[in-house]
């Protein structure tokens, strides 16, 4: 089976000088599209909002050609799209109940596909209301080891639809360069010999706790990371004043950026723990059935469970292992060890069983009920009744060998050493 994996590297673009006017020209044209779009198809609440791409162009693209005296046709195309994925998201949240509101486009962002630039190894030439501009990339003396030279120079790595950035503050330009690749994976239903890793994630305390133990992230202080950058904002926008505009304008999603990274170094460290432990799967709880259930207070609304898992598969694919996501119902309630389900065997992050007495980190049992769920999946897609190959599930000291549907059927084939409700590491942030 053949898995599409995309990485974004950030590369300076050296831009004449006597161009950079072109540019932001471009930006202004491609956002006044953009936001021209969003106020034709944003309908809320006396009818349906546009969210068809195809509907939005045959309505207004030949105005918005004319409008802004004939931009590049792909960039006017690019941002029709960029308006009506953005109002298809809002629907989304409306339809959950979220409030949210017609999209505004004031940044320096526009998005250029194969049509509009022309993408080299070292260079880029785009698209621009003056023609084109050819940008040499910025890039390290020494590539090796850097995002550089592992996807912008790795002819392995096709050139996608990427973005070009302006940075007000050094008065730069970038290309978010996306690259593409196709790599072989192994399909999960047809999985021989097959470990899985089970992943809990969590909204408060630890970030994510695997079926091997390790407590990865701190969930507490990405929260109050993200608070006190919305404080700063709310207090700039309150203030009023110019300076106090212009500061928030350059500070933009600047928590986004950084909670981005430090998702990274998460799920980083979940990759690193499945291949330590030789794991072929990662398995999380399904993301749709985690957001149903979910509290809808706003630091919930806001967790990235999302942003983890997708990142997480994106390094997990180019290690060869495959991310699965399972049904979530009773993870937090069933005994690991004995299947016993009840409300009442957890308690805030203890779990305890009233059946067999076991105990242990709440996350942690949730994240062995996770990664069983998964081999069992893989065990029962094998195409001989008796399976044929070991479908496991990795502990914090060897495996268990899923063999039918009871917990109690399992096998061991090393002994798990359980602590009683100590997490046992903190890959990152605590």
């Amino acid at each position: 089976m053949a898995w599409e994996i995309t990485r974004t590297v950030r590369v300076r673009l050296a831009v004449p000088d006597d161009r950079m006017s072109d540019l932001h020209v471009t930006n202004d044209l491609f956002q006044y599209c953009a936001n021209r779009t969003a106020e034709w198809a944003w309908r809320y609440p006396e009818d349906d909002c546009v969210t068809s791409k195809s509907e939005a162009e045959d309505a207004i693209y030949d105005d918005l050609r004319d409008e802004t005296d004939y931009l590049h046709a792909n960039l006017v195309q690019k941002a029709i799209k960029r308006a009506t994925d953005d109002i298809a998201n809002c629907v989304d949240r409306l339809a959950d109940g979220k409030e949210t509101s017609k999209p505004e486009y004031n940044t320096f962002s526009i998005v250029y596909d194969k049509r509009a630039a022309t993408y080299y190894r070292d260079r880029v030439s785009l698209a621009t209301v003056n023609g084109r501009v050819a940008c040499e990339y910025d890039l390290p003396d020494d590539p090796e080891g850097t995002p550089h030279g592992k996807y912008l120079l790795n002819d392995d790595y096709e050139f996608a639809t990427s973005t070009v950035h302006y940075d007000s503050e050094t008065d730069e330009f970038y290309l978010h360069a996306a690259m593409e690749r196709e790599i072989n994976a192994s399909s999960p239903e047809k999985a021989q010999h097959s470990r899985v890793l089970g992943v809990d994630c969590n909204v408060d305390d630890h970030i994510a706790v695997t079926s091997t133990g390790q407590f990865v992230g701190n969930a507490n202080y990405l929260n109050h990371q993200r608070r006190e950058f919305e404080k700063r904002r709310a207090s700039l926008q309150q203030t009023g004043t110019r300076s106090a505009h212009l500061t928030y304008q350059r500070i933009g999603d600047r928590f986004g950026r950084w909670s981005e990274d430090y998702l990274h170094q998460c799920s980083k460290a979940l990759v690193e723990e499945a291949q330590q432990h030789g794991c072929t799967h990662i398995a999380f709880e399904d993301l749709e059935q985690i957001r149903d259930r979910i509290s809808d207070d706003k630091k919930f609304q806001q967790w990235a469970f999302r942003e983890l898992q997708q990142q997480t598969k994106n390094k997990a694919e180019l290690a060869g292992i495959v991310v699965e996501t399972v049904e979530p119902s009773y993870t937090s309630q069933q005994c690991s060890k004995c299947g016993t389900t009840l409300d009442e065997n957890r308690n805030g992050q203890h779990f305890e069983c009233l059946d067999c007495s076991y105990t242990a980190n709440a996350d942690y049992n949730a994240a062995k009920n996770i990664s069983r769920k998964l081999a069992l999946k893989l065990q029962r897609g094998q195409k001989s009744p008796a399976g044929g190959a070991f479908c496991q599930y990795a502990l914090k000291s060897g495996v268990m060998t899923v063999n039918a549907t009871e917990v109690a059927s399992d096998q061991y084939v090393s002994a798990e050493r359980e602590s009683t409700d100590k997490p046992t590491a903190s890959a990152v942030g605590s």
